[in-house]
């Protein structure tokens, strides 16, 4: 019987559930407890932010970010349009309008020499999405952003690990939000972080975060009781997501270093491939250091891809294509408006098959994947 390779399989350290029984001796359930605490010192030290906050998700440090920035209905937020559906409901929810612009053609990240054009006197931020944890060209964002007053988001998700000229993704930008959602590197089954490199929105973000109160300061004894300050909501996890969110911390440089072996192991199998025609190999810019996050080819486009995803399905292999572009959704027609034509969006939207990637993944199954990959497009 042959051996199904599935796409994903969440990796565990093995001492997940002794730090969540750890947290229930210690009759912390909710959260900022120890744990948190120690995720928080983590994810700061590690990516040099100012503040590092869990969240129950990266949707939440997105839609914290929203708020963070005053989003006020009619405000324009630049962003790819190949990215996941959170990155612009985020600032939809507080009546901001998603401006969609093209994605380069080697990366498939946000087209940096496409963004000034995009600018209006709506516009208030830019929000570059770090695809398979490849960095987008941050100085030159960066840069636009202060020429015009934007503000600008890393959307991270992908990027926890990866680095931009030396520095961490998500370390860059006035905010950035991280996933620990189990299809990523390091997980939590759920769960995200909001890193804050601004000094100044640093309190907000504590706020906003607590439901719009004080509390955090009140538990450092900063106020003699916690009130309402503005609006907010509970973004927090429990302290049992942050227990098991620890154990994949401590694991984090091990976790990386196994999946970076079996992205170099595809792509070292995929090269006499690529040199014949039917695939393109992922480009990575020799700024970037990527934390492979994920294997992805595209195809040729006389191939077809279903046709491809069928017969790796048929062989017990099971990959899939990613993003369908948010600007051809119904919700990013009626919410959203488009930048120019989008043509490399669209084309190489199609043409992107992700391969299976884990730790775990043998020598023998990527072979395997290869093979019955060659063999369907040869």
């Amino acid at each position: 019987m042959i051996e199904k390779i599935q796409f994903n399989r969440p990796f565990v350290t093995g001492r997940e559930l002794d730090y969540i029984a750890e947290a229930e001796r210690n009759n912390k359930l909710s959260g900022d407890g120890s744990f948190t605490k120690r995720c928080h010192d983590w994810l700061t030290r590690k990516s040099g932010s100012e503040k590092a906050l869990l969240t129950h998700s990266c949707t939440a440090a997105l839609e914290m970010s929203a708020l963070l920035l005053d989003i006020e209905p009619g405000d324009e937020i630049i962003m790819p349009s190949y990215t996941f559906v959170s990155t612009a409901n985020a600032f939809v929810l507080r009546g901001g309008v998603p401006v969609f612009v093209d994605i380069r053609e080697d990366t498939l990240n946000l087209d940096e020499r496409l963004i000034e054009s995009a600018i209006t006197e709506r516009t208030r931020a830019i929000v570059p999405v770090h695809y398979a944890g490849v960095a987008c060209e941050m100085d030159t964002i960066m840069e636009i952003a202060r020429r015009h007053g934007l503000r600008v988001v890393e959307d991270a998700a992908q990027g926890m690990m990866a680095t931009y000229k030396g520095r961490a993704l998500g370390s860059i930008g006035d905010l950035a939000a991280y996933s620990f959602h189990e299809t990523k590197n390091v997980i939590s089954g759920e769960g995200g972080a909001l890193l804050v490199n601004d000094p100044a929105l640093v309190l907000r973000a504590e706020i906003i975060r607590e439901k719009g109160t004080d509390r955090s300061r009140f538990f450092r004894g900063e106020v003699d009781k916690y009130t309402w300050q503005e609006v907010g909501s509970s973004f927090l996890p429990s302290e049992l997501i942050a227990a098991f969110l620890w154990a994949q911390l401590e694991e984090a440089e091990r976790i990386t270093s196994e999946r970076m072996a079996i992205w170099q192991r595809y792509h070292t199998l995929l090269e006499p491939l690529e040199a014949r025609g039917p695939l393109r190999r992922p480009i990575v810019p020799n700024e970037c250091q990527h934390n492979a996050h994920m294997y992805y080819v595209l195809l040729d486009r006389t191939i077809d891809r279903q046709h491809v995803l069928d017969e790796l399905k048929r062989s017990d292999i099971f990959s899939v294509f990613h993003y369908v572009p948010l600007h051809s959704s119904p919700a990013g027609q009626r919410y959203g408006r488009v930048q120019g034509e989008l043509e490399v969006t669209v084309t190489q939207s199609e043409r992107l098959v992700r391969l299976p990637l884990w730790v775990g993944l043998t020598p023998g199954q990527q072979d395997r994947i290869a093979k019955t990959l060659t063999d369907t497009v040869s």
